[in-house]
C-alpha cells in the first residue's frame, strides 16, 4: 500500500495504538487496543465515514486491522471507503448504543483500501462541493421547501448521500429523478436536524472547545428551558441557544446536580420572622447551600445570607411560634467567603496606566525628556555650544 495513505498504523505518531488523529468528529480512544488479542475478540470492526457517519462491519476474511487502517467495505451498490475506528472488546459495547447484537446481519469487509480505491475516493469527494452547490439550485427551481446541507459520495462514487434540513414533511420524489439524470449516480435522500447539521460543519463554542456535537454526542436528547431555570440561569435566548439556533446541549449536563441540591433548599414563598422584621426571599446560591434574604419584598433591602440549615431551624421556630433576635446566629448580616484572588486587584488597573502613559506622551508620539533634548539641538549654535541668553 503507498505510503501516502497509511495512519502509521492508528498511531499517527503516537505511542499508543487507541489514540490515532483528532482530525475527524466522533473521535474515540480505543483503551483496549494495546491489550494482547484484542482484535481476535470480535469479527465486528467500527468504521467511520464522513464526518458523523459511522457504520459496523464483519471482518468475515480476518484481515489484521487497527485504530487508523482504511478499508475498503461492502455498500449497496458497489464499495465505500472508510477509516476503522475501534476493534475488539469495545465495539461490543458501542452496538448497545445502537441496539445492535453481534448475531444480527453485518456487511463486509473486502480489503484494506489499494492505491486504486484511494484514487476513486478522492475523485468522489472532489465532486461534493459542486454537487451540493449544483442540487441547492435545483431545489430552488422545483420551490421546494428544504435545505441541502451537505452531499457525501460513496468511496467509489457510485452513489452520493444528500442530507437536507426540513420544518416539513418535503415530498422531493421529483427532485430524485432531476438529480439522477444530472448527475447519473444513485440518490439517497437522508434528513437531519438542526443539531446534527452543527455536528456535520462543526466550530468553537463559546466555552472555547470545540462543539460537542462535532466530538463526542451522538444522541441528541431534547433540552427545555427548564432546565436553565433550575440552574438559575438567565433567560436571554441568544446566550441559551448554541451555533444551532437551538438550546445548548450542555444544559443538561449538571441539571441534575442542580436539582439534587433544590431539594434542600427552603420554599421561596416562606417568610422568616424575627424580632428584627420580615423577611423575604431575595435569592439563592444552590452549589453553597446558601439563601440571601431582604426586608423588602421588592427591592433588596437589608440583605442577609444565611446557610439553608439555619433557613430550616427559623421555619421550624416560626412554626412553634418563636422568633429569632436575628437571621444569623451573631447578629451578623454577612457571611464569610473565600478570598476570591480576582477581587483583590481590579482590572481595570492596566487602563489606567495605559491613559497615564498617553498623557506624558507629546502630540507626536515622543516623551518629554526627547522632546526638552530637542529644543537644546535647536538652540546650539555653530560651535555646537547652546546659546547663552
Amino acid at each position: 500500500m503507498d505510503k501516502k495513505y497509511m495512519e502509521n498504523n492508528g498511531c499517527a505518531g503516537i505511542c499508543c495504538k487507541g489514540c490515532g488523529k483528532m482530525d475527524a468528529p466522533l473521535n474515540t480512544f480505543d483503551w483496549l487496543a494495546c491489550v494482547p488479542g484484542n482484535e481476535e475478540y470480535t469479527d465486528i470492526v467500527e468504521v467511520q465515514f464522513k464526518n458523523t457517519r459511522k457504520g459496523y462491519y464483519r471482518n468475515s476474511n480476518n484481515i489484521p486491522l487497527q485504530k487508523g487502517d482504511i478499508v475498503a467495505v461492502e455498500a449497496t451498490p458497489g464499495h465505500d471507503i472508510g477509516k476503522v475506528t475501534m476493534t475488539g472488546r469495545l465495539v461490543l459495547l458501542q452496538l448497545k448504543k445502537t441496539r445492535l447484537t453481534p448475531e444480527s446481519e453485518f456487511k463486509r469487509i473486502y480489503r484494506k483500501a489499494r492505491p486504486v480505491d484511494m484514487e476513486k475516493y478522492e475523485e468522489a469527494k472532489a465532486r461534493e462541493h459542486d454537487t451540493m452547490i449544483r442540487s441547492r439550485q435545483i431545489s430552488k427551481d422545483l420551490n421546494l421547501d428544504m435545505k441541502i446541507g451537505d452531499v457525501e459520495y460513496q468511496g467509489d462514487g457510485q452513489k452520493a448521500i444528500f442530507y437536507y434540513i426540513a420544518d416539513n414533511r418535503v415530498d422531493f420524489r421529483q427532485l430524485i429523478k432531476v438529480l439522477a439524470d444530472v448527475f447519473k449516480i444513485k440518490i439517497e435522500m437522508k434528513q437531519i436536524g438542526a443539531r446534527q447539521e452543527a455536528g456535520r460543519i462543526g466550530g468553537i463554542g463559546p466555552c472555547g472547545r470545540e462543539l460537542c456535537c462535532a466530538t463526542f454526542t451522538t444522541n441528541f436528547v431534547s433540552v427545555s428551558t427548564s432546565a436553565a431555570r433550575f440552574q438559575d440561569i438567565s433567560l436571554n435566548p441568544q446566550k441559551l441557544a448554541g451555533q444551532c439556533a437551538k438550546l445548548k446541549c450542555c444544559l443538561n449536563y449538571e441539571v441534575d446536580a442542580y436539582v439534587e441540591a433544590s431539594r434542600h433548599l427552603p420554599s421561596r414563598d416562606t417568610e422568616l420572622e424575627t424580632k428584627d422584621g420580615t423577611y423575604y426571599f431575595f435569592k439563592c446560591d444552590i452549589m453553597r447551600g446558601e439563601v440571601t434574604y431582604s426586608t423588602d419584598k421588592h427591592i433588596p433591602a437589608n440583605l442577609v445570607t444565611i446557610s439553608t440549615r439555619r433557613a430550616h431551624a427559623v421555619i421550624e421556630m416560626n412554626k412553634r411560634g418563636e422568633r429569632p433576635d436575628a437571621l444569623q446566629p451573631d447578629g451578623t448580616h454577612e457571611t464569610k467567603r473565600p478570598v476570591d484572588l480576582l477581587e483583590q486587584d481590579n482590572i481595570n488597573r492596566f487602563d489606567a496606566a495605559s491613559k497615564n502613559n498617553k498623557r506624558r506622551r507629546g502630540r507626536n508620539g515622543s516623551r518629554p525628556e526627547q522632546k526638552k533634548n530637542s529644543n537644546v539641538k535647536r538652540d546650539k549654535g555653530r560651535n555646537g555650544a547652546p546659546k547663552s541668553e
